[in-house]
């Protein structure tokens, strides 16, 4: 089940792709299955590991074109290891609600993603995430559970802080609300509850199948109590004019022109990664791992 939707978030074959803060890797596993270039990076180190046996599966399947890699590695979202410029696109879902320093963590994004690259933002919409801390308590005061609620403008407010352009936003998972709203009211660790038990078949059924009734079910539901709220946006060229205009020395000469090259660009972060994906297993949080536990848990 993913919340990016890769038609309104294009995504062209070898793109070179971070997918951070990937969880189990459903919108990992999707990048690579289009061809990119991924890197699947988390502090969670069980589920990378997780994350790398669902690649090399994958890989084993031939499920991802001639040209495609994905390397899944640990990481600090506040300390990425890899080099300006690295990324064509970034990808962060449902992880910035975890973060204290959701600045710092933009502003990581933006120093690894190339101008001109794309990055998708997805976190838990306003209106249902009030709906369940209202009910559960457990629901956001656990070890690493959400700190923040946000509000639609004051996400676009910080993307644009940190130098990003958003071009388009939506909701998405309208299915998903009533089921994290009876999981609340039942006990979120109480999965035995009929009416939990019901609404989570319910959802499994409806990824599984995906029937006409329920897509335009969710269509519908979307504006109004879609789970996620998706921003998509674009980082900016450096301005044409101050890119051309030439050097001055002090005396107001054009400087002369270096004699030494111009760096190499960074090499694909997929070669560069510290991990390659060992092991075996392909699916995802929503795609290959549409499990019922994955499928029904939209947000983190």
């Amino acid at each position: 089940m993913l919340t990016v939707d890769f038609s309104r978030f294009p995504l062209a074959p070898g793109d070179r792709v971070l997918d951070l803060g990937c969880g189990a890797g459903r919108h990992a596993f999707e990048c690579y299955r289009r061809g990119a270039q991924v890197v699947a990076l988390d502090q969670n180190g069980e589920e990378i590991r997780e994350v790398a046996k669902w690649f090399a599966a994958m890989e084993e399947a031939g499920e991802a074109p001639a040209g495609a890699s994905a390397t899944a590695m640990e990481g600090d979202a506040l300390n990425l290891p890899f080099p300006d410029d690295s990324f064509d696109v970034v990808i962060i879902s449902e992880v910035m609600e975890h973060i204290p320093d959701d600045k710092g963590v933009l502003a990581e994004m933006v120093r690894v993603l190339r101008p001109g690259g794309r990055i998708a933002v997805t976190v838990p919409r306003y209106g249902p995430e009030k709906v369940c801390w209202a009910l559960s308590d457990a629901y956001h005061e656990v070890e690493g559970g959400h700190i923040r609620i946000y509000r639609g403008d004051e996400l676009l407010g910080k993307m644009r802080e940190a130098g990003l352009e958003p071009y388009g936003t939506h909701h998405a998972h309208g299915l998903h609300s009533p089921y994290w709203w009876l999981k609340c009211a039942f006990g979120v660790d109480n999965d035995n509850a009929l009416p939990v038990q019901a609404y989570h078949k319910l959802l499994v059924w409806d990824i599984m199948k995906k029937p006409l009734a329920t897509r335009l079910a969710e269509r519908a539901l979307n504006p109004v109590i879609g789970k996620s709220f998706v921003v998509y946006a674009t980082k900016p060229h450096l301005p044409q004019a101050a890119a051309a205009e030439p050097a001055t020395t002090e005396a107001g000469e054009p400087a002369a022109a270096s004699a030494t090259p111009a760096a190499e660009p960074a090499a694909g972060p997929a070669a560069k990664a510290q991990k390659s994906a060992p092991g075996a297993k392909s699916g995802a949080k929503s795609g290959a791992k549409a499990s019922a536990k994955s499928s029904a848990g939209a947000a983190k």
